[in-house]
Protein backbone atom coordinates (compact mmCIF):
# COMPACT_ATOMS: atom_id res chain seq x y z
CA UNK A 1 0.00 0.00 0.00
CA UNK A 2 1.41 3.36 -1.00
CA UNK A 3 2.29 5.63 1.88
CA UNK A 4 0.58 8.99 2.12
CA UNK A 5 2.15 12.08 3.61
CA UNK A 6 -0.20 13.56 6.19
CA UNK A 7 0.07 17.16 7.31
CA UNK A 8 -1.54 17.78 10.67
CA UNK A 9 -2.88 21.35 11.01
CA UNK A 10 -2.44 23.49 14.08
CA UNK A 11 -4.62 22.52 17.08
CA UNK A 12 -6.73 25.70 16.96
CA UNK A 13 -8.77 24.44 14.04
CA UNK A 14 -12.33 24.70 15.31
CA UNK A 15 -12.36 28.37 16.38
CA UNK A 16 -12.65 27.71 20.13
CA UNK A 17 -13.29 31.38 20.91
CA UNK A 18 -16.69 31.27 19.22
CA UNK A 19 -17.64 28.09 21.05
CA UNK A 20 -16.35 29.44 24.37
CA UNK A 21 -18.33 32.66 23.98
CA UNK A 22 -21.56 30.79 23.35
CA UNK A 23 -20.75 28.30 26.09
CA UNK A 24 -20.40 31.04 28.69
CA UNK A 25 -23.61 32.71 27.52
CA UNK A 26 -25.64 29.52 27.75
CA UNK A 27 -24.01 27.67 30.66
CA UNK A 28 -26.62 28.85 33.16
CA UNK A 29 -29.55 27.96 30.93
CA UNK A 30 -31.21 24.56 31.08
CA UNK A 31 -33.36 24.16 28.01
CA UNK A 32 -34.96 20.88 26.99
CA UNK A 33 -34.06 19.45 23.56
CA UNK A 34 -36.91 19.75 21.09
CA UNK A 35 -38.05 16.16 20.78
CA UNK A 36 -41.31 14.25 20.85
CA UNK A 37 -39.65 11.08 22.13
CA UNK A 38 -40.09 9.83 25.68
CA UNK A 39 -36.36 9.10 25.75
CA UNK A 40 -35.54 12.77 26.29
CA UNK A 41 -36.85 12.58 29.86
CA UNK A 42 -34.31 9.87 30.61
CA UNK A 43 -31.50 12.04 29.25
CA UNK A 44 -32.32 15.31 30.98
CA UNK A 45 -30.18 16.28 33.94
CA UNK A 46 -31.96 17.20 37.21
CA UNK A 47 -32.53 20.93 37.38
CA UNK A 48 -30.98 22.83 40.28
CA UNK A 49 -33.35 23.72 43.11
CA UNK A 50 -32.53 27.34 42.43
CA UNK A 51 -34.49 27.09 39.19
CA UNK A 52 -37.69 26.01 40.96
CA UNK A 53 -40.25 28.73 40.98
CA UNK A 54 -38.19 30.88 38.64
CA UNK A 55 -41.20 31.39 36.41
CA UNK A 56 -43.11 32.86 39.34
CA UNK A 57 -40.66 35.68 39.90
CA UNK A 58 -41.74 39.15 38.93
CA UNK A 59 -39.54 40.14 36.01
CA UNK A 60 -40.21 43.19 33.87
CA UNK A 61 -41.33 42.11 30.41
CA UNK A 62 -38.51 43.90 28.60
CA UNK A 63 -35.84 42.56 30.96
CA UNK A 64 -37.24 39.04 30.73
CA UNK A 65 -37.06 39.17 26.93
CA UNK A 66 -33.47 40.37 27.00
CA UNK A 67 -32.46 37.74 29.55
CA UNK A 68 -33.97 34.62 28.05
CA UNK A 69 -34.14 35.24 24.33
CA UNK A 70 -31.55 33.25 22.36
CA UNK A 71 -30.40 34.70 19.08
CA UNK A 72 -28.85 32.17 16.73
CA UNK A 73 -25.84 34.14 15.59
CA UNK A 74 -23.52 31.27 14.73
CA UNK A 75 -25.11 28.73 12.36
CA UNK A 76 -23.18 25.52 11.75
CA UNK A 77 -21.96 24.39 8.34
CA UNK A 78 -24.14 21.28 8.66
CA UNK A 79 -27.19 20.43 10.73
CA UNK A 80 -26.51 17.53 13.09
CA UNK A 81 -28.87 15.02 14.69
CA UNK A 82 -28.44 13.53 18.16
CA UNK A 83 -29.72 9.99 18.61
CA UNK A 84 -30.04 7.94 21.80
CA UNK A 85 -30.33 4.19 22.25
CA UNK A 86 -31.28 2.37 25.44
CA UNK A 87 -31.01 -1.40 25.24
CA UNK A 88 -34.25 -3.35 25.53
CA UNK A 89 -34.10 -7.04 24.62
CA UNK A 90 -37.81 -7.08 23.87
CA UNK A 91 -37.38 -4.60 21.00
CA UNK A 92 -35.71 -4.62 17.61
CA UNK A 93 -32.55 -2.49 17.42
CA UNK A 94 -34.20 0.13 15.21
CA UNK A 95 -37.10 0.46 17.63
CA UNK A 96 -34.67 1.22 20.46
CA UNK A 97 -33.10 4.09 18.50
CA UNK A 98 -34.57 7.50 19.34
CA UNK A 99 -33.99 10.73 17.44
CA UNK A 100 -33.61 13.38 20.15
CA UNK A 101 -33.07 16.73 18.44
CA UNK A 102 -31.46 18.72 15.63
CA UNK A 103 -28.43 20.97 16.19
CA UNK A 104 -28.05 23.83 13.73
CA UNK A 105 -26.00 26.44 15.62
CA UNK A 106 -23.33 26.83 18.27
CA UNK A 107 -25.98 28.10 20.65
CA UNK A 108 -28.22 25.06 20.27
CA UNK A 109 -25.18 22.81 20.68
CA UNK A 110 -24.28 24.22 24.09
CA UNK A 111 -27.90 24.46 25.17
CA UNK A 112 -28.27 20.73 24.50
CA UNK A 113 -24.92 19.85 26.06
CA UNK A 114 -25.86 21.47 29.38
CA UNK A 115 -29.29 19.81 29.38
CA UNK A 116 -28.63 16.13 28.74
CA UNK A 117 -26.52 13.59 30.59
CA UNK A 118 -22.88 13.11 29.72
CA UNK A 119 -21.79 9.68 28.43
CA UNK A 120 -20.41 8.72 31.85
CA UNK A 121 -23.86 9.30 33.36
CA UNK A 122 -25.63 6.92 30.98
CA UNK A 123 -26.60 3.40 31.98
CA UNK A 124 -24.73 0.37 30.66
CA UNK A 125 -25.76 -0.65 27.13
CA UNK A 126 -26.85 2.87 26.20
CA UNK A 127 -25.44 4.78 23.23
CA UNK A 128 -25.22 8.32 21.88
CA UNK A 129 -25.04 8.91 18.12
CA UNK A 130 -24.27 12.29 16.55
CA UNK A 131 -24.65 12.29 12.76
CA UNK A 132 -25.13 14.78 9.98
CA UNK A 133 -28.76 15.45 9.21
CA UNK A 134 -30.19 12.87 6.84
CA UNK A 135 -27.72 10.11 7.79
CA UNK A 136 -29.12 7.22 9.81
CA UNK A 137 -26.65 5.92 12.44
CA UNK A 138 -26.45 2.45 10.96
CA UNK A 139 -24.09 0.58 8.63
CA UNK A 140 -26.75 0.08 5.96
CA UNK A 141 -27.40 3.78 5.40
CA UNK A 142 -26.41 4.91 1.91
CA UNK A 143 -23.97 7.47 3.34
CA UNK A 144 -22.25 4.87 5.55
CA UNK A 145 -22.28 1.60 3.65
CA UNK A 146 -19.05 2.26 1.70
CA UNK A 147 -17.25 3.69 4.71
CA UNK A 148 -15.76 2.64 8.01
CA UNK A 149 -14.98 3.84 11.50
CA UNK A 150 -12.05 4.83 13.67
CA UNK A 151 -12.63 2.92 16.91
CA UNK A 152 -10.96 2.99 20.33
CA UNK A 153 -11.88 1.89 23.84
CA UNK A 154 -11.71 3.68 27.18
CA UNK A 155 -11.60 2.11 30.64
CA UNK A 156 -14.54 2.29 33.01
CA UNK A 157 -12.47 4.26 35.53
CA UNK A 158 -11.85 7.08 33.03
CA UNK A 159 -15.21 8.83 33.38
CA UNK A 160 -13.87 12.38 33.11
CA UNK A 161 -11.66 11.42 30.17
CA UNK A 162 -14.61 9.75 28.43
CA UNK A 163 -16.73 12.89 28.70
CA UNK A 164 -13.87 15.16 27.64
CA UNK A 165 -12.94 13.10 24.58
CA UNK A 166 -16.57 12.77 23.49
CA UNK A 167 -17.14 16.52 23.81
CA UNK A 168 -13.94 17.30 21.91
CA UNK A 169 -14.97 14.98 19.08
CA UNK A 170 -18.35 16.69 18.83
CA UNK A 171 -16.67 20.10 18.74
CA UNK A 172 -14.28 18.94 16.04
CA UNK A 173 -17.17 17.66 13.94
CA UNK A 174 -19.59 20.58 14.24
CA UNK A 175 -16.67 23.02 13.97
CA UNK A 176 -15.54 21.41 10.68
CA UNK A 177 -12.01 21.02 12.06
CA UNK A 178 -11.09 18.07 9.83
CA UNK A 179 -9.44 18.85 6.52
CA UNK A 180 -11.70 16.21 4.98
CA UNK A 181 -14.81 17.23 6.93
CA UNK A 182 -17.05 16.16 4.05
CA UNK A 183 -15.94 12.56 4.70
CA UNK A 184 -17.19 12.68 8.30
CA UNK A 185 -20.60 11.04 8.80
CA UNK A 186 -20.84 11.09 12.59
CA UNK A 187 -19.63 9.70 15.90
CA UNK A 188 -20.81 7.09 18.40
CA UNK A 189 -20.19 6.43 22.08
CA UNK A 190 -21.15 2.98 23.43
CA UNK A 191 -21.44 2.49 27.20
CA UNK A 192 -20.65 -1.12 28.06
CA UNK A 193 -19.99 -3.19 31.15
CA UNK A 194 -16.24 -3.83 30.83
CA UNK A 195 -15.14 -0.83 28.75
CA UNK A 196 -16.64 2.01 26.73
CA UNK A 197 -16.15 2.55 23.01
CA UNK A 198 -15.97 5.70 20.90
CA UNK A 199 -15.94 5.69 17.11
CA UNK A 200 -15.89 8.25 14.31
CA UNK A 201 -17.56 7.14 11.08
CA UNK A 202 -16.30 8.12 7.62
CA UNK A 203 -18.06 7.91 4.26
CA UNK A 204 -15.53 6.27 1.93
CA UNK A 205 -12.92 3.75 3.04
CA UNK A 206 -11.15 3.96 -0.33
CA UNK A 207 -10.23 7.60 0.29
CA UNK A 208 -7.01 6.67 2.07
CA UNK A 209 -5.77 10.23 2.49
CA UNK A 210 -9.01 11.33 4.17
CA UNK A 211 -9.18 8.26 6.40
CA UNK A 212 -5.60 8.68 7.63
CA UNK A 213 -5.87 12.45 8.13
CA UNK A 214 -8.95 11.96 10.29
CA UNK A 215 -7.26 9.20 12.29
CA UNK A 216 -4.05 11.16 12.87
CA UNK A 217 -6.00 14.23 13.92
CA UNK A 218 -8.05 12.24 16.43
CA UNK A 219 -4.90 10.67 17.82
CA UNK A 220 -3.02 13.97 18.09
CA UNK A 221 -5.57 16.60 19.07
CA UNK A 222 -7.38 14.37 21.56
CA UNK A 223 -4.10 13.24 23.17
CA UNK A 224 -4.83 9.56 22.56
CA UNK A 225 -1.20 8.48 22.33
CA UNK A 226 -1.81 5.71 24.88
CA UNK A 227 -4.84 4.39 22.97
CA UNK A 228 -4.87 2.06 19.98
CA UNK A 229 -7.08 3.44 17.20
CA UNK A 230 -8.39 0.85 14.75
CA UNK A 231 -10.03 1.60 11.40
CA UNK A 232 -12.64 -1.01 10.47
CA UNK A 233 -14.87 -1.30 7.41
CA UNK A 234 -18.64 -1.31 7.88
CA UNK A 235 -18.92 -4.05 5.26
CA UNK A 236 -16.72 -6.30 7.42
CA UNK A 237 -18.69 -5.43 10.54
CA UNK A 238 -21.95 -6.41 8.82
CA UNK A 239 -20.62 -9.81 7.72
CA UNK A 240 -18.50 -10.73 10.75
CA UNK A 241 -20.45 -9.52 13.76
CA UNK A 242 -19.64 -12.55 15.90
CA UNK A 243 -16.24 -13.57 14.56
CA UNK A 244 -14.29 -10.36 14.97
CA UNK A 245 -13.63 -7.54 12.53
CA UNK A 246 -10.20 -6.99 11.00
CA UNK A 247 -8.59 -3.55 11.13
CA UNK A 248 -7.47 -1.91 7.90
CA UNK A 249 -5.35 0.71 9.68
CA UNK A 250 -3.99 0.93 13.20
CA UNK A 251 -2.56 4.02 14.92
Amino acid sequence: MASAEIQIPEPSVFEPNKFLQSRLELQAQAQSPQSAHDAKQELQKPRDQELEGANNKSVPEQQNEQTYKIEYKHPLEHVWTLWYLENDRTKHWRDMLNEITQIDSIETFWSLYYTIKTPSELKVNCDYYMFKQGIQPMWEDEANIKGGRWLFTMGKSSKDALDRVWLDILLMMVGESFEYASDICGAVVNIRGKSNKISVWTANHTNELAVLEIGFKLKTLLHLQSHNLQYQLHSDAMSKMNSGVRSVYSL
